[in-house]
């Protein structure tokens, strides 16, 4: 058990094997990004009994839990160096703590499976690797499910509320602000959903937030930052876990390629709280 809470997060896990990637085959400089994600484990105080991920590189047509006890890799992405397709991240699983997440949801009354042979997508090894390099602290995912549906995202974050008190890092692993791969060059939409969404998650009260976020496609530009909504909906489950606690914006830049504007969300304490 921990001394305190620990908060969640709402991470923005960068573009394919980009921690692996020098300026010729990645042109984006994912600086600022790096910082706030090795911040984390300052922030948080405390070291993880594991780290609970929700990528939106995993959907099931019911909320499935890894249980591997050594997760392999999944190199979900292409067109990159040879290199990055034997990215090892080593870190073990946790299938204990994932039993934990099935008997929660099961107890909410929402569907759980399992699964032994998943293993880590790159929304889980790129920004892990960054955050916590030494690869020691197990990680486990939690899949979206299938339909994408909001209501159940939040209802299975609030269900897995308790991990928090029992030393289990919750990270929702998407691209919060923007991810459309057909359309660019939209700074002034981009910069307005952003906008949307730091006023939901920071400046909003814990109603108001989940309100919003029910209602995000009614925000401004919702469908060009998201026009599918795999990547957003992995802040849901956050939400759900966050509860009450405050949000607070842990990474922000703007106009990264000149148009792209990108946040990424903490919520509850940090060990300075």
């Amino acid at each position: 058990m921990t001394t305190h809470q620990l908060p969640t997060y709402f991470i923005n896990h960068g573009g394919g094997p980009w921690p692996w990637l020098d300026s010729t085959a990645m042109p984006v400089d994912f600086a600022r990004l790096a910082d706030s994600l090795r911040a984390i484990p300052e922030e948080i105080g405390t070291k993880p009994s594991a780290i609970l991920v929700v990528s939106a590189h995993w959907e099931a047509p019911e909320f499935t839990v890894q249980t591997s006890p050594n997760p392999p890799m999944i190199y979900d992405y292409y067109g990159f160096p040879k290199h990055t397709y034997e990215i090892q991240y080593p870190a073990p699983g946790a299938p204990a703590i994932a039993d934990r997440v099935v008997e929660l949801l099961t107890a909410a009354g929402i569907v759980a499976h399992t699964d032994d042979a998943r293993g880590f997508d790159h929304g889980v090894y790129a920004p892990m690797h960054v955050a916590f390099p030494d690869a020691e602290i197990p990680v486990f995912q939690l899949s979206l499910r299938a339909g994408l549906d909001p209501t159940e995202h939040l209802a299975a974050g609030r269900a897995l509320a308790p991990l928090r008190d029992e030393n289990v890092l919750i990270i929702g692993s998407g691209v919060p602000s923007y991810h459309n791969m057909r359309v660019n060059n939209v700074a002034v939409e981009s910069a307005a959903f952003d906008a949307w969404l730091t006023e939901t998650m920071v400046n909003s009260s814990a109603e108001a937030r989940v309100e919003r976020l029910l209602a995000w496609e009614d925000a401004p530009f919702a469908r060009v930052a998201h026009p599918r909504e795999e990547h957003f909906l992995p802040g849901m489950v956050v939400i759900g876990a966050a509860g009450d606690d405050p949000g607070h914006r842990n990474y922000h830049e703007e106009r990264v390629m000149g148009w792209l504007w990108s946040s990424g969300y903490r919520f509850g304490p940090t060990r300075a709280a």
